[in-house]
């Protein structure tokens, strides 16, 4: 087994504070590139750069024999993964690992068509490659529904939904398929639970103890098409993770609650 350097782009978000520790408990060194210095230790190595920008990737880079990219944005991912993928190409990085977002081929939102432009970067890089597409995040979930929940009147958008994943889960896939062989596009990773959005906003609210009237809302134009076709869901085909919301918000918001005529 090959003991080369693994770096990691987005090693500190939500998914790389996961990914870090369990490449490490793997006994793999870990390289991780961040806009921020910070520390080194404990077999992990912070480097500089910024993918955007295209400034410290080539050092970053250098002597990696397998590169998770995790980093991410509300704009600019595309960019940033050519970078990346031209920076990897000169290196000979030996495997290229991606994350990205299941209904990036049909969700008419920008954030999704970068991800589909940089997950062909990626497959058009001429370097071993596989791309992993995940649902969106429980800690996503979470963060829309709070910012819902703070208003005198939660919109429940019609026809809206998601099968939230846990992030533990993804960075626990995303180390098994880093320390395999290159797989090209491996079946998605979505949640055990496909919920109406004001569904989960309802678990929410009943987790915090809080109360709210909720108001029907439409989703207008193409976008409001494809959520109601399903088209960010993978109903067939995808593995399933094992936490549920429900498990989820007992974690972190401290009250447990049940769903209430579920699917």
């Amino acid at each position: 087994m090959t003991t080369s350097t693994i770096l990691v782009t987005g090693g500190t978000g939500t998914l790389g504070r996961l990914v870090v520790p369990l490449l490490r408990e793997a006994g793999r060194e870990v390289r991780v590139l961040s806009r921020q210095g910070r520390e080194s230790g404990g077999g992990v190595t912070y480097v500089t750069g910024d993918l955007l920008k295209d400034e410290g990737v080539e050092a970053a880079v250098e002597g990696a024999g397998i590169v998770l990219h995790l980093a991410g944005g509300a704009k600019g991912d595309d960019v940033a993964t050519r970078n990346l993928v031209r920076a990897a190409r000169a290196a000979g990085v030996g495997h290229l690992v991606y994350i990205s977002v299941i209904g990036a081929d049909t969700v008419p939102l920008s954030y999704f068509r970068a991800k589909l432009e940089a997950e062909r970067a990626v497959a058009e890089s001429g370097l071993p490659w596989t791309t992993l597409r995940a649902a969106q995040f429980h800690d996503l979930a979470l963060k829309v529904v709070t910012t819902m929940g703070k208003l005198p009147v939660v919109p429940a958008p019609g026809g809206v939904r998601w099968q939230p994943v846990d992030a533990r889960e993804v960075a626990a896939r995303l180390v098994e398929l880093a320390l395999g062989e290159p797989a090209g596009a491996v079946p998605d990773l979505a949640g055990p639970e496909v919920y109406e959005l004001a569904e989960l906003s309802r678990g929410y609210l009943r987790a915090a103890g809080k109360r709210r009237p909720m108001l029907p809302v439409r989703v207008p134009g193409r976008l409001g098409r494809a959520y109601r076709a399903g088209e960010n869901l993978t109903l067939d085909g995808a593995v399933r993770g094992r936490r549920t919301w429900e498990g989820f918000l007992a974690e972190r918001v401290g009250r447990g609650v049940e769903r209430v005529g579920g699917r």
